[in-house]
């Protein structure tokens, strides 16, 4: 009886274990299956968005056939109505999608992108709810001037390439006639940027382009095109008779396509003029101060509210004004010195290479190599002047992030007019290559396409999370411009610099608090040019600027500064986690390694990492 027993016994368990065994296949499988139907789901939102819009597609694939992207027609797509609806319910079908899958059963890498994906689609979905808030064509950053570096920058791989761009320079006058659509729109529902600033955007259109440099070919639209069909020829690629036919069509579409799209553009904006207002913050409209704690969300990755917003950042301002205050009490003359060695004669390096290399050589013990990420050299990198016709309109500088599959091609923008020799340019350097865009975006890419990233997460955008790494990085290159000079024996311009540092962290800080003032707050232009005043800057035409400008540029100084404040509080994490295990050089690998993300996402990768 117990022999028979015994025996029951060990066919309970063998049955047990075949049902636990089909248990974890059944769970095994379903994970397999719940991966398998996200990654269908990222593969076609990650093409319909790209096959879309082809400047978008060239800029984030070098080789779109390796990502299933092999027949699409060169599109540059226009505003309407009925495309802002269509796409609504775009992202509403990919966001039903999404909410039916069982992140919990997914691997750990789909799930994180998963959540990165939700949460921007849902920020995109009801930023679209806003209906003319959004600005295409802001004086200072809109598609009126960004449109033609673009262009400019429109690298030609293969002969498609050239006919592509030839297509999309075609589809321009289309493109700027939909934008002059959206304009009076916005007019029709009371949302239309101030008389001020149309009076900018039309200048800008009235001076891109020009009949005269057209004519004689030296516009930079001309001579870039002629320059970048020349390694096609030399390679066999293209001969020199179809390189000829192809740049007579370039001419061709300049004169009678841009040219007059640029110009009614302008005529358009003329006609919607009329009541001579001036810039005013997003607090005066009806919805303004919603929309703009969603821009505000949107454009720096932060899930903070506006007071904590605030709340982090009067201390700071307080926090630079003592630490600057101090370094001036610390020496006679302090402001005599300072104002001295900021003369950009005194800088050892006038050269942007030799400044670029200098900043490589300093941040290698902060710093992970690209090694880590990815075995190879340094990428190539090519600094070059904006064209003098859009220096008026154009940052200091700027970066073009290379294609997810092509990290070995970088240019840097350098604005001659905006951007002046020694410390600033050396600190605009480190912002827009080394430590900063170039690097951050190598490394990550690199790192990506090493563990086979979905590359969705390449169409997501976190403005905080590069540009606050940016500002992060350009407040370490004054430490290192400090440390040049105290090897040099140049202890003056070592203090001077590091009084320069705090100067323009104060500075941004309190652009920042007028940000929020001036569009959640609904600070007017007098209450502006009392607080710039309380800080020594009193100049009514100075004031004037800084207030149209940040009335302008919704959320473009917190973009910067409250992404940099929103890494110093994440490294702070990170040392109260790893305690002795902290160093900066494990941060600032976890950091790049994580790839860009909302703040909130960050955080909980942070915590659920291991120590370094």
């Amino acid at each position: 009886m117990w022999k028979q027993s015994l025996i029951r016994h060990r066919k309970y368990f063998a049955c047990a274990g075949v049902a636990l065994l089909a248990l974890a296949l059944l769970y095994f499988f379903s994970g397999s299956l719940v991966n398998r139907r996200f990654d269908s789901l990222t593969e076609e939102i990650f093409q319909d968005e790209l096959v879309g819009n082809t400047i978008n597609l060239h800029y984030t694939l070098a080789h779109p056939e390796d990502y299933g992207i092999v027949e699409y027609q060169a599109t540059l797509p226009c505003y309407s109505a009925a495309e802002r609806a269509a796409g609504q319910e775009t992202l509403d079908g990919y966001l039903e999608k999404l909410h039916t899958l069982d992140t919990k059963r997914m691997n750990a890498e789909n799930r994180y992108t998963c959540a990165l994906l939700t949460k921007y689609l849902e920020n995109t979905l009801l930023g679209s709810s806003y209906a003319y808030y959004d600005e295409p064509l802001s004086p200072s950053s809109g598609m009126q001037s960004q449109l033609p570096v673009l262009l400019a920058e429109y690298a030609f791989r293969t002969e498609r390439d050239v006919q592509d761009y030839l297509s999309l320079l075609d589809q321009t006058d289309d493109y700027f006639s939909s934008l002059a659509q959206y304009e009076s729109e916005k007019k029709e529902a009371g949302l239309l940027q101030a008389d001020a600033s149309l009076k900018k955007v039309r200048k800008q259109c009235d001076t891109i382009l020009d009949k005269q440099t057209l004519a004689n070919g030296s516009h930079f639209l001309q001579t870039t095109f002629s320059e970048r069909l020349i390694p096609l020829i030399e390679s066999g690629s293209l001969t020199e008779s179809k390189a000829a036919l192809y740049e007579s069509e370039n001419d061709r579409l300049l004169v009678t396509v841009l040219l007059p799209a640029y110009e009614n553009l302008s005529d358009s904006l003329f006609i919607l003029m009329g009541d001579g207002s001036l810039p005013q913050g997003l607090s005066s409209l009806p919805k303004g101060r919603a929309y703009y704690a969603h821009l505000v969300h949107s454009t720096t990755g932060s899930s903070l509210s506006m007071e904590e917003a605030k709340a982090l950042l009067y201390p700071r301002l307080e926090a630079e004004f003592e630490a600057l205050r101090t370094l001036l009490s610390s020496r006679d003359n302090a402001i005599d010195t300072w104002s001295s060695s900021m003369d950009s004669s005194l800088f050892p390096y006038g050269d942007p290479q030799t400044m670029i290399a200098d900043l490589q050589k300093r941040m290698a013990l902060q710093f992970p190599s690209f090694s880590a990420a990815q075995e190879g050299s340094l990428p190539a990198l090519t600094i070059k002047e904006v064209s003098e016709s859009l220096q008026d309109y154009s940052a200091p500088a700027f970066f073009l992030t290379p294609p997810l599959d092509d990290t070995t091609s970088n240019v840097i923008y350098i604005n001659n007019q905006k951007t002046p020799d020694g410390l600033e340019l050396y600190t605009t350097l480190a912002h827009e290559g080394y430590p900063g865009h170039l690097y951050q975006s190598v490394y990550s890419q690199l790192k990506m396409e090493a563990d086979g990233t979905n590359p969705v997460r390449q169409i997501l955008w976190y403005g905080g999370y590069l540009e606050g790494w940016a500002l992060y990085v350009e407040f370490l290159s004054y430490d290192y411009a400090a440390e040049l000079m105290d090897e040099r024996g140049m202890s003056d311009a070592s203090y001077a610099y590091e009084i320069e540092k705090h100067n323009r962290n104060m500075q941004l800080c309190l652009y920042s608090i007028l940000d929020i003032a001036i569009h959640y707050d609904g600070a007017s232009y007098d209450k502006v040019h009392d607080v710039l005043s309380s800080f020594g800057i009193t100049n009514a035409d100075n004031t004037r600027a800084v207030y149209n400008y940040i009335a302008e540029e919704p959320a473009t100084y917190l973009k910067y500064y409250l992404g940099y404040l929103e890494i110093l509080r994440l490294q702070q994490k990170a040392r109260s986690l790893w305690g002795d295990a902290y160093t900066d050089y494990a941060f600032h690998q976890f950091f790049l390694e994580c790839g860009p993300s909302d703040f909130a996402s960050l955080e909980n990768a942070l915590i659920s990492s291991d120590r370094p």
